[in-house]
């Protein structure tokens, strides 16, 4: 057993295996769902901390590989873990922990029936992404990938007698076949015909540069259905709202990762010789995500939706930094192409844990106050203070704000950016800055959309009467476990913003281990005080530092007011602005909060305006903002299939005579064109 537990391989087996024994074990106690409710979710946290810590491990351990005697005949799975699936290992295990805590006090009150299937399907989709980052074949990938694809359609329809939530979850399953059958092609055309499926042989094949362009092109727009880049995105803001919190907080923290994993994988390791133009349109198309994720966020008036297209934001910068990473690897500069592929794999991190935690908050929220919508909040921080915190906490990250982790790795794109000068291509180095503005733009945007939120959400005063009742009977605050859950994530937000120097080197790591080249030695010498990504005298970062300042400036900002204001303070009644009677209709909503981002962007949105009239018995303004993909590009695909299904189901005449004819006139076809 000590043999088994020195190697991380064997280990993360285990542990990942543990996750669908909890699978199991679920289901058994049907009748009392004793395990299920008490047992399973912290169970399967313990299993993801060990997952998390054998991953670490691996990042600094030569490469392991091992074939398990299952599978089909010939074909059997294979298993290999390096630096890069030790990263996302311990992505997946760690920020699995904390939401798994999190759901064993989110589901605890579901019935035994439910509880049983939902632990039954959440420990099956763990289960299946680590399985998605060991597999070292084509054979292993897909059937992770597609079992993970399953049990999470199975937990976004947990509440499948509505039929909103039925559509979300068809639609989120044909996106995610679609972007498999692109995979599967992608496999394909790298295997060219060979018959051998593993990582290993994929690897050796010397692809034509033209098959290289179309493989890379299908592991693109596969992985990017996935992940949530537009034009694929539209699945997000539909299934997220229909899944249970703990649930979004899987797939938005950890499970679209797995396709930035399978991308990295596919693009740097197994095709290889990576080009330049495969940069600029990775770049083309993140730079796009980017701006209409934030802008459609800033938008939306329910919270989990809003979340949704924050995640097709960050999708978008960490598509900046791969894009970066490739232009300029492209280009012959490997130094500038891994600090653009360790700003990528940092952001990746990054997004999983502040995500998970701003989920896991608006789970809390949905729980307590049975509220989603932002125009119908208010005042939340009064009954629910800790959960109010730990939102804070995830706002300040995802708003990029130093010392927290968000501004680290959106710090380390723009210093990637900065390496344009070395690019001899004057266009492409033109270009670069102009991707870094948009990156500055949305940050700026995403800052405003928080403020937002916080501000709507937690303060001010009760805009619903049910949360304007006494204070005793407003709610309550996240149970135990809820917020162990957010405070275990709460947590990594400031321990990667605070001390990013070890996951710097350790992302270096899997840098070298992809392309043979790592940073600087400058860089690498760095002590955990300063983040030097390059050189001392070009840039440098002290999140302690800042921290310091900040706690410095207002100390001291707290004893001057103190000591010259104390006792000075005259209250009185505000200005009423001529109405004496205030209600909290008065606040500022949601909707007038965005006006000025939907007059500058107007174009952009597909608005529906109501304005009240006389005649309406609760006359209320109501805006809604409709995506225009759904025009441009879906409904037409869907009107033309149902043209051509309808077309085609006229072959079906149910005439033995009329298949007679089909097959004979196949055979005739056969023996015609086939020699």
């Amino acid at each position: 057993m000590e043999a088994v537990f020195s190697n991380p391989l064997p280990g993360s087996l285990i542990a990942a295996v543990s996750w669908l024994v909890i699978a199991a074990l679920a289901l058994v106690p049907a009748g009392n769902a004793f395990f299920a409710r008490h047992l399973a979710f912290p169970l399967g946290a313990l299993a993801g901390l060990a997952l998390a810590g054998f991953g670490l491990e691996a990042v600094w351990l030569p490469t392991e590989q091992m074939t398990l005697p299952l599978g089909m005949p010939g074909l059997p799975f294979h298993l290999r873990l390096d630096p890069l699936a030790g990263f996302f290992l311990m992505l997946l295990g760690s920020v699995a922990a904390g939401i798994s805590v999190y759901a064993g006090g989110f589901f605890r009150d579901e019935t035994p029936g439910r509880l049983a299937l939902i632990g039954l399907q959440y420990h099956v989709f763990l289960a299946s992404m680590a399985f998605v980052i060991l597999a070292d074949d084509a054979y292993l990938f897909m059937v992770a990938w597609e079992t993970m694809a399953l049990s999470s359609y199975f937990l976004v329809t947990t509440d499948h007698d509505q039929p909103a939530i039925r559509s979300a979850g068809f639609l989120y399953l044909l996106i995610a076949h679609l972007g498999a059958l692109a995979i599967l092609l992608c496999f394909g055309v790298m295997n060219g015909g060979l018959g051998d499926y593993t990582f290993d042989a994929l690897r050796a094949a010397a692809l034509e540069p033209k098959w290289a362009t179309v493989a890379f092109l299908l592991a693109f727009f596969g992985f990017g259905a996935k992940a949530g880049m537009i034009p694929l995105h539209v699945w997000l803001p539909e299934a997220h709202p229909a899944a249970p919190s703990p649930v979004s907080a899987l797939m938005s923290g950890i499970m679209i990762k797995t396709a930035i994993y399978g991308m990295v994988r596919v693009i740097y390791d197994l095709i290889g010789g990576v080009r330049w133009e495969w940069g600029m349109l990775v770049l083309v198309v993140g730079a796009a995500t980017t701006l209409f994720g934030v802008l459609y966020a800033l938008m939306q008036h329910d919270l989990k939706r809003l979340l949704a297209y924050h995640s097709v934001e960050n999708i978008g910068i960490i598509l900046l930094g791969l894009g970066m990473s490739m232009v300029f690897i492209g280009f012959g500069h490997p130094a500038a192409g891994i600090l653009g592929l360790i700003a990528a794999l940092y952001h990746t991190l990054n997004h999983a844990v502040f995500k998970g935690l701003l989920f896991l908050g608006a789970g809390s929220i949905l729980h307590s106050a049975k509220l989603r919508n932002l125009n119908d909040m208010g005042g939340l921080i009064r009954s629910m203070p800790k959960t109010a915190f730990y939102f804070l906490i995830g706002a300040l990250a995802i708003s990029a704000l130093p010392p927290l982790n968000g501004f680290v790795s959106e710090w380390l794109t723009f210093q990637t950016a900065l390496q344009a000068p070395v690019l001899r291509n004057g266009v492409v180095r033109s270009l670069l800055p102009l991707f870094a503005a948009i990156l500055a733009l949305a940050g700026a945007l995403t800052a405003m959309c928080f403020v937002k939120v916080y501000g709507v959400a937690f303060l001010g005063r009760p805009r619903e009467s049910a949360l304007a009742a006494p204070a005793g009977d407003q709610g309550h605050d996240a149970g135990n476990m809820e917020r162990f859950g957010m405070a275990w994530l709460a947590a990594g937000c400031f321990t990667l913003g605070l001390f990013p120097t070890p996951f710097l080197l350790m992302l270096n790591r899997v840098g070298v281990s992809l392309t043979g080249h790592g940073l600087s030695n400058e860089a690498l010498e760095s002590n955990w005080l300063w983040l030097v990504p390059t050189a001392s005298a070009q840039a440098s970062y002290s999140p302690v530092i800042f921290l310091i300042v900040i706690i410095g400036v207002t100390l001291l900002t707290f004893l001057l007011v103190r000591h010259f204001y104390h006792g000075r303070v005259r209250f009185a009644d505000p200005w009423d602005c001529g109405f004496p009677q205030q209600t909290s209709r008065m606040q500022d909503t949601a909707d007038a909060f965005g006006q000025p981002i939907r007059h500058v962007f107007g174009p952009v949105f597909l608005m529906q305006r109501h304005m009240p009239t006389p005649d309406d018995a609760a006359p209320r303004f109501s805006l809604k903002i409709e995506d225009r993909h759904w025009y441009l590009l879906y409904l037409p695909v869907a009107q033309l299939v149902g043209y051509l299904s309808a077309k085609i189901g006229l072959l079906q005449q149910g005439k033995i005579s009329i298949y007679l004819l089909y097959s004979f006139i196949t055979l005739i076809s056969l023996l015609v064109f086939v020699r």
